[in-house]
């Protein structure tokens, strides 16, 4: 590989890439070293002063990367609290609740077996993005890459956290009430052979559940499938399993399992902007105080469903850029009590405003089991409403072009141009947004009048975006 790392790794949410071709150890270290010169100019402090942890994934490579990682960050006299192989939340809720500058978690996410990655927070767990943070790391290690690091070393503490964050997490439920409810919910659980069985197995085996667990264990081979739900061949088997066995859900989880994703009881997979609506009620109703008016967060591409329940519930909805990077910070800035994206992110505020995929699974079965109802009966009221395209992603050759084509021919529609452009009439409205790495536009579109109706819209503005 060059001295220097390949300028596309560095992506708009995070740094990511082929093992050995365009991250391999040198390059782990460099960003190390990046990142502690980076995060002191953030933190307002000196390097030397600096405190970070650091997590690795199940990849095959994570072993190796992750020390590189930290041996950059030791070199440049940054203390370093490593907790081994654990899901990305994890490394999130140590940057919160030990207060520490940041965190480096070594990762590719949902990505297949050949990635390899970091996602990188400063402190409150916010993450670092292509706007604020990650381009500064390139620009560092293209500056001073090879240099030798001077100064005293940093301090290396290794600790294991499962207990601590693992009772932290079931806070977040009544579980004695889900334990004794007399309704004992069948869940198949799909791990993708990533980090969700050890990070969430020991809470679900201890609230009386009746589990079917398949890639449960983390193997960095995927012999399975890939680690990513959205994709449909990776659901598959969940859905065939939920139905076999008559199971009240499925629940499945992407490779770092901050991510998680559900099926209902009639094998149905549940789109992200439903499953927000029903989180955000049940979190609205859980307030101590009613009469205060909690703001919830949620993306461009959502369902009207999202803002009609919250208002219904008594909150304040908010609409956002897609992206994690955008939410934790605007969580941060609004003191949002909730926040969701249609890909699966979900936000708490008292998780320090970072994204889960273990509470919104304790949420739901806790929600199953008070309400006493099935996981389609909740959504039938979303589905018979709400008539939703999902993303649909064409190639297109000048995507401002062609998103200023759109604002002409809507012209009379109400439009926005917070991530995109969203247009809105009564009853129908959609966004189109570019993609951060391709050439590529992502069209979300909603009709409140029939499937039918979407349909025809749908083809209508796919009509002009191919054109």
């Amino acid at each position: 590989m060059s001295a220097t790392p390949p300028p596309e790794i560095f992506k708009a949410y995070d740094i990511r890439g082929l093992y050995g071709e365009q991250i391999d150890g040198d390059v782990a270290e460099q960003i190390g070293r990046a990142f502690g010169a980076v995060l002191s100019g953030l933190a307002g402090k000196g390097i030397g002063e600096l405190r970070v942890g650091l997590g690795r994934d199940m990849r095959l490579s994570a072993p190796e990367l992750a020390a590189r990682y930290r041996e950059g960050l030791l070199s440049v006299g940054v203390d370093v609290i490593d907790i081994g192989q654990v899901g990305s939340e994890m490394l999130y809720w140590l940057v919160g609740s030990r207060e520490l500058d940041g965190g480096l978690m070594c990762t590719a996410s949902h990505n297949p077996k050949a990635y390899t990655g970091v996602k990188l927070v400063r402190a409150g767990a916010i993450a670092l993005s292509g706007d604020e943070g990650i381009q500064d790391i390139r620009a560092n290690i293209e500056a001073h890459g090879s240099e030798p690091a001077r100064g005293p070393r940093g301090e290396l503490e290794t600790i294991d956290i499962y207990e601590e964050f693992q009772a932290a997490a079931l806070r977040f439920i009544d579980a004695p009430a889900l334990r004794s409810s007399g309704r004992r919910l069948k869940v198949v659980l799909d791990g993708g052979n990533g980090m969700a069985g050890p990070m969430i197995g020991p809470i679900l085996a201890g609230l009386d559940l009746d589990l079917i667990e398949t890639y449960w264990t983390p193997d960095g081979n995927f012999p399975d499938h890939e680690p990513n739900p959205l994709l449909p061949e990776n659901r598959k088997l969940i859905i065939e399993k939920v139905r076999e066995s008559g199971a009240d859900l499925g629940i499945a989880w992407d490779g770092d399992a901050d991510r998680c994703f559900f099926i209902d009881d009639s094998g149905s997979f549940v789109d992200g902007d439903f499953l927000t609506a029903l989180l955000a009620e049940s979190l609205l109703g859980k307030r101590s105080d009613p009469t205060r008016p909690e703001a919830i967060l949620y993306d461009v591409r959502a369902s009207r469903a999202v803002a009609d329940t919250v208002t219904r519930a008594g909150g304040v909805a908010y609409v956002n850029r897609v992206g994690h990077a955008f939410f934790k910070k605007r969580m941060h800035a609004e003191g949002s009590l909730f926040g969701g994206e249609v890909s699966g992110h979900y936000y708490f505020r008292d998780f320090y405003c970072a994204d889960s995929g273990t509470i919104p699974c304790l949420l739901v079965l806790e929600l199953l089991s008070r309400e006493g109802k099935r996981m389609s009966e909740l959504l039938a009221p979303y589905h018979a409403r709400y008539f939703i395209s999902g993303e649909i992603n064409s190639e297109v050759p000048d995507a401002q072009a062609k998103m200023d084509e759109i604002a002409e021919r809507f012209a009379d529609a109400r439009q926005e141009h917070l991530d995109g452009i969203s247009i809105d009439y009564e009853d129908w409205h959609f966004n189109v947004r570019a993609s951060n790495t391709e050439p590529l536009l992502r069209l979300c579109l909603e009709s409140l009048v029939s499937r039918e109706d979407m349909e025809r819209r749908r083809d209508q503005v796919l009509a002009l975006i191919r054109s």
